[in-house]
């Protein structure tokens, strides 16, 4: 599965950047280049050099060393709400899908509430009540987005719950748990991958987006969208200085929501079985036509080997093959009966 994701052109782009960010976020516990909260009135907005990376903003902060310190946040925010979303998602599905019709109608129609609700703004609600934190914001999205993965995914899992493989399941004794680990989770699995990394995506947008709002991560936490609230003022003035996280939410959100499309690419059997088919299909092609270039090239070796055969004298020596009269004695033709030699036109 590896090796098929890497092979991938966004697949490999997903991995090269989720995994960069993993490590400057490991790297971040440890060390950053200046301190990420130090301001320094003498060194407001200083442009790149080797001792600020990208900069400084309007309180002389190093916006490299800041950008370092949240990713940090950015993978709490997108893990967290990940796992949170993945247990409401399961939950509110299994709920929906292997109990008891009225159990599963009211489920149906308690998910199609909630999901008119949109995920950021019912995050807003809940930070507003609650207050500001990660946590909120972790579990807000996680929720969220749970119950988006619980609609989509609702309907597939009953798809393949009528399949041929599970009634057989059932009626060789299998119990509901067993049915649910080992045929319905598997196949659900790759479109559970793909609304899974929508919900990680959504999450790094959602927390950059209420930090920005003020709702999200505190003053204390450094954060992409903190940043980034705090530079757009001057964006007119330093526009260089807004770029460098509004690139890094962009491209790890981009990251995320084509890492869960690569993921079902390689993971859906019905995809991999049509990839191998073709390139089976290839694969015989080239050998039918290696075959004709064979069969052709044998046909005209054929071919002039028969030429060579109906021509005896084609190897033979030329004088054999000439005319005898053109080694006979030119005067013999001018000679008369008697042996007298006779001259064109003149009577002997």
């Amino acid at each position: 599965m590896i090796r098929r994701l890497l092979t991938r052109p966004t697949g490999c782009f997903a991995v090269i950047v989720l995994g960069l960010l993993v490590v400057l976020a490991a790297v971040s516990l440890v060390w950053t280049p200046q301190d990420p909260f130090r301001t320094d009135p003498f060194r407001q907005w200083a442009a790149p050099s080797p001792a600020h990376w990208f900069g400084t903003d309007a309180s002389g902060r190093d916006i490299a060393s800041y950008l370092l310190a949240g990713t940090r946040t950015t993978v709490l925010v997108a893990v967290g709400s990940g796992v949170v979303a993945s247990l409401v998602g399961m939950v509110l599905t299994a709920i929906g899908s292997l109990t008891t019709r009225w159990v599963r109608e009211g489920t149906a129609v308690l998910l199609d509430i909630l999901v008119a609700f949109p995920t950021l703004l019912t995050a807003m609600l809940l930070t507003a009540v609650f207050g500001g934190s990660l946590g909120i914001v972790v579990v807000s999205v996680g929720l969220s987005f749970g119950v988006t993965i619980a609609r989509v995914a609702r309907g597939e899992i009953r798809r393949i719950a009528r399949s041929d493989y599970v009634v057989a399941a059932r009626a060789s004794g299998v119990g509901p748990l067993g049915v649910l680990t080992r045929h319905l989770v598997p196949n659900a699995a790759p479109l559970f991958t793909v609304q899974l990394s929508l919900a990680m995506a959504t999450a790094v947008l959602a927390e950059a987006g209420l930090s920005y709002l003020g709702y999200g991560a505190g003053s204390d936490t450094a954060s992409w969208g903190n940043l980034l609230a705090d530079l757009q003022t001057y964006i007119g003035v330093h526009p260089w200085s807004a770029t460098w996280p509004g690139a890094a939410i962009a491209l790890v959100v981009a990251a995320l929501s084509l890492l869960g499309d690569a993921v079902r690419d390689a993971t859906d059997p019905r995809l991999t079985t049509g990839d191998r088919a073709a390139t089976g299909d290839r694969a015989a092609t080239g050998d039918r036509t290696a075959t004709g270039d064979r069969t052709a090239t044998g046909d005209r070796t054929a071919t002039g080997d028969r030429a060579t055969t109906a021509d005896p004298g084609a190897g033979g020596d030329p004088a054999a093959d000439a005319d005898p009269a053109a080694d006979a004695d030119p005067a013999a033709d001018r000679r008369g009966p008697g042996g007298t030699a006779t001259t064109p036109g003149v009577t002997a």
